[in-house]
């Protein structure tokens, strides 16, 4: 037995809108998909969204946190700032972690860094 993969799976609170923002923002495509979830892909890596009402009994909650694990940060931090993405100012080299980073928000305040480790 071994893991395959983990996929975390958003909250949206507009499937279409989110979908096409991931699509132009971070590269991941649509790979399937309807108004109420949605699976998009870059490379081996998985992101779902999952539409939610925002309601009491369907609250879209936000603040959920992924953290992707790259060997290239720095290319790929280019590539987010050419999109439009992040600013040339959210890059962290030599993190007292351990790591080089950067992150940002999706439109549902969901939390995304992308993390090299060193």
């Amino acid at each position: 037995m071994k893991f395959e993969a983990m996929v975390p799976v958003l909250p949206t609170a507009d499937m279409a809108r989110d979908v096409k923002w991931y699509e132009e923002k971070t590269g991941f495509v649509p790979t399937f998909g309807d108004a109420m979830y949605a699976g998009l892909r870059r490379e081996h890596m998985s992101i779902h969204l999952q539409w939610h009402a925002d309601t009491e009994d369907d609250p879209l909650l936000g603040g959920s946190v992924i953290k992707i694990f790259v060997d290239d940060v720095q290319t790929l931090f280019k590539e987010f700032v050419d999109r439009g993405t992040v600013t040339e100012d959210k890059l962290q080299l030599n993190t007292p972690w351990g790591t080089s980073e950067f992150g940002f928000y999706d439109l549902n305040k969901n939390a995304i860094f992308f993390v090299e480790d060193l």
